[in-house]
């Protein structure tokens, strides 16, 4: 069966949660990450490169919880322990993978982008159609923005080299219930800096300053 259309409408490049923890110790930062984050630190950098070239939307998501605790609701009740805790070194950005000034910055409280955040609002001012996913966890935060992206019929790619779940038997399983809900959705990191490429460079979408400050999270 042939794949469908990798972009359907314009595309926006939606990095998942990329912050220091991930090179942390799990007794650290309270979650556990499966091995190869280098690799998938580097890939990042350059989809996010490849995606600015082409005038590629870029929207950065950082999960933040406030020290009291009180937004964590159920978070606690598995196998996680407190993380992204306000202030920690941990919860902060990955150096080379922030905002340049006219990208967004949504600090989310929950899994899912679109829970209690402006995401669902920037998306169509935007005007774009696909969302091309990267980041962490693959089982949680990025299969739970999918999961609510393709309910709001939106068209989404999994970038499955450059996402990273909490064991590599967790990833593999919400990459393939991804796969389940959208035929096509599972893509390599060379196939979407090829895409990008061939948008021919695009003026870039701009984001209004209460956007870009994530100033409704």
């Amino acid at each position: 069966m042939d794949l469908p259309a990798l972009f359907v409408g314009d595309p926006a490049l939606i990095v998942v949660d990329i912050q220091r923890g991930t090179a942390m110790p799990p007794e650290v930062v309270g979650i556990a990450h499966m091995p190869g984050w280098q690799d998938r630190i580097e890939r990042a950098e350059r989809l996010v490169a490849a995606a600015r070239e082409a005038g590629v939307p870029v929207v950065f998501f950082q999960e933040v919880h406030r020290r009291s605790g009180v937004d964590f609701g159920r978070e606690l009740d598995g196998a996680e322990g407190p993380h992204c805790i306000e202030g920690d070194e941990a919860t902060e950005l990955w150096p080379t993978l922030r905002p340049e000034p006219g990208e967004a910055h949504i600090v989310k409280r929950r899994y899912s982008g679109f829970i209690g955040t402006e995401f669902e609002i920037l998306l169509r001012g935007l005007g774009v159609s696909t969302l091309v996913l990267i980041g962490g966890l693959t089982d949680v935060c990025v299969h739970y923005t999918f999961a609510d992206a393709h309910q709001r019929d939106y068209h989404v790619r999994v970038v499955e080299d450059c996402v990273g779940g909490s064991s590599r038997a967790r990833h593999d399983a919400a990459l393939d219930a991804m796969e389940y809900l959208q035929t096509g959705a599972r893509r390599s990191t060379a196939e979407i800096i090829d895409a990008f490429a061939g948008l021919g460079g695009r003026p870039k979408a701009a984001a209004s300053s209460a956007l870009v400050q994530g100033e409704f999270a």
